[in-house]
């Protein structure tokens, strides 16, 4: 027998059991609406025999991991479907991803988003035909037999055979796939398909390589999720920031620089009062500011570990004989600033705080608005700190967080993610690292996520994921706390003791990527920028060509009070001047004709709340002024 902890209830049942089973004991709609199982924290199939006490989790669409369980299911049944519809066809991968599934393929011939409606039938009837999966493992010989002409997935076991690791498969029917799961234990629970879209994508991101065929979906196991979920798309759309950024003229994205982004004088406007922000509350926080160079030699990247870890995704050239690269990221530079003098403990912790542009090699298939790029600018800060300071250090930075977020009505989960296969320094000190992370959240009354394995190479981080106004998450502030560098950089302070002494240090950001924290909060607010943030706050919409003077003097007067306004003096109706302001998300628009020459004022308008009726100069500066303190978000 074994004891089995659900929930802090142990149960005992016999060994070998499966957590289906074990669901199935609970409960007729557990079992019928459970997807993966979560044994002692790792994430597993309903079919693995429990052989061990254990603590168990039945997870179910409701859940992340149940979620993910249940779309890469999906995509099996829609690379089943491909199968029955294509002969021929040859499958890539097909995983589940935060949003739905997609599926890769290398299809005889070429196929149309008209073609989608076939497909999804099909997948509709295998679902209803509820085929049971089968999970089994063979030896890399045997794996190699049982995909012939598959290219695909010739080349993926070839990859794992020279680790000596048995193959897993998945099978359904006559669809098999080599998969490490979880997934369903069979495809009756899909009620819900919807093929969203079809694209192209190079096998494994590379340019170089077979352009495949993408298929995108997602799926629920009630037809209302799929509804509302689909209702969501359609408000995404209109909220795409790439969308946005082309209409409101914020940025531009350009074939002779892929992933570089241009930002136009409205876009500029937007980012540099974000980053006046960003400095406003560094300030009160205690921060310095500091600027590194954008180009440093391989020594130093050998030295932090960069070019062993990183080096793929770096942008690297010769001068004077010597390779260097130019910066993926600021800490090294960071790095050199501290050891440039002496340091004692009194100065701890110190923040060093640097808004700087970097370049990352990113696969050109990966590229995507503003969200992904190769260049931007990021929101890095460095703090060095005694062993005692760490857990206030911490939490005084989520404090900082909580401040920046709620200033844009954007909420966020946490995920500790800890040490990698390929980390640095020792399991003893990742451990405690970690630990003092979870100490810090869990004072603080936050809850927290694992991430297993997902840590920097040089210490375990604490990631901040934002939702948005869609119910989106993106991930954006990270902690990650680093005793390893330190180490490299033989970085010391001299302690109250006389003697020298290791900082720690936290690497940190809040906005992540300048350029990427505009995308999430243009859809987030649907290009609507509270009046703080809007490039213009303000347009004059003189009636006609005798109001101009009049328009052109109110417009000097807000100027003067510091107010970004345009003036609109084209021969236009003035009901296509106010909705033309309207499509550019301008916040106030102020109409200036007899009746507001007459009684000197202005009749006001706002964006969302429509007339506000007349005030004087004065009285809308003062409101206008107030709102922009506030930060208020309409």
């Amino acid at each position: 027998m074994i004891t089995i902890d659900l929930k802090g209830q142990p149960k005992e049942f016999e060994a070998g059991i499966t957590p289906a089973e074990v669901a199935k004991s609970i409960g007729m709609g557990l079992y019928k609406s459970a997807c993966a199982a979560r044994v002692d924290d790792v994430v597993c199939d309903l079919r693995t025999p429990l052989t061990e006490d254990c603590a168990l989790e039945i997870l179910t669409f409701d859940d992340p991991d149940g979620k993910k369980a249940y779309w890469h299911t999906t995509s099996h049944i829609l690379a089943q479907a491909v199968q029955r519809l294509y002969p021929g066809a040859k499958f890539a991968i097909g995983p589940a991803i935060d949003n739905g599934f997609y599926y890769d393929f290398d299809l005889p011939a070429p196929i149309s988003p008209e073609d989608l409606p076939k497909i999804e039938d099909e997948m509709k009837k295998i679902a209803k035909e509820n085929i049971q999966l089968t999970r089994f493992e063979l030896e890399p010989a045997a794996a190699r037999e049982k995909m012939a002409g598959q290219d695909y997935k010739l080349e993926l076991i070839d990859e794992h055979s020279g680790q000596g690791e048995r193959i897993s498969f998945y099978e359904q029917e006559d669809f098999c796939d080599l998969c490490a799961g979880p997934h369903l234990m069979s495809t009756g629970p899909v009620k819900a398909v919807k093929l969203t879209s079809i694209t192209g994508a190079y096998w494994r991101g590379d340019a170089a390589k077979k352009m495949l065929t993408r298929i995108y979906g997602v799926s629920f196991p009630k037809a209302s999720q799929l509804e509302e979920h689909l209702q969501m798309l359609e408000e995404a759309k209109k909220r795409d920031h790439r969308k946005l950024g082309r209409e409101l003229g914020l940025f531009m994205l350009r074939d002779e620089g892929p992933g570089f982004p241009f930002f136009l004088p409205k876009g500029m406007v937007l980012k540099n009062l974000l980053l006046d922000y960003w400095r406003e509350v560094h300030k009160k926080y205690g921060y310095v500011e500091i600027s590194t160079p954008i180009m440093l030699n391989r020594q130093l990247w050998e030295r932090s570990g960069h070019w062993d870890h990183y080096k793929e995704n770096m942008y690297t050239t010769v001068i004077d004989d010597t390779d260097f690269a130019v910066k993926p990221m600021n800490c090294p530079g960071g790095m050199l600033v501290y050891q440039s003098e002496p340091h004692s403990y009194k100065e701890l912790p110190l923040r060093v705080g640097e808004i700087g542009l970097v370049h990352r090699h990113e696969l050109s298939g990966a590229l995507h608005g503003l969200f992904r790029v190769r260049c931007f600018n990021q929101d890095d800060a460095h703090i060095f700190m005694t062993q005692d300071q760490m857990l206030d250090v911490i939490q005084e930075t989520v404090r900082l967080f909580d401040e920046f977020y709620s200033d844009f009505n954007l909420s966020y989960t946490i995920e500790l993610s800890t040490m990698p296969e390929d980390h640095i320094g020792t399991v003893e000190e990742w451990e405690k690292n970690q630990d003092i992370l979870k100490e810090a959240i869990t004072g603080m009354g936050k809850d927290f996520v694992i991430n297993e394995g997902d840590g920097a190479f040089y210490g375990p981080k604490l990631d901040f994921h934002i939702a948005d106004s869609l119910g989106r998450t993106w991930q954006c502030g990270t902690i990650q706390l680093d005793s390893q560098l330190p180490e490299r950089f033989q970085l010391e302070y001299t302690g109250e003791d006389g003697q020298k002494h290791r900082p720690v240090m936290i690497h940190r950001v809040v906005l992540g990527s300048i350029e990427r924290f505009i995308g999430v909060i243009t859809e987030h607010l649907a290009g609507k920028f509270p009046l703080w943030l809007s490039p213009v706050q303000v347009v004059v919409l003189p009636i006609s060509e005798r109001h101009h003077q009049y328009a052109k003097a109110l417009a000097a007067e807000l100027d003067r009070a510091g107010l970004r306004v345009e003036c609109d003096l084209r021969a236009e109706k003035t009901g296509y001047k106010i909705r033309e302001a309207q499509v550019q998300q301008i916040p106030y628009m102020l109409i200036a004709g007899d009746k507001e020459i007459e009684t000197a004022s202005i009749s006001v308008r706002h964006r969302k709340d429509g007339d506000l009726g007349a005030m004087s100069a004065a009285d809308f500066i003062a409101k206008a002024k107030a709102e922009v303190a506030s930060r208020e978000i309409r």
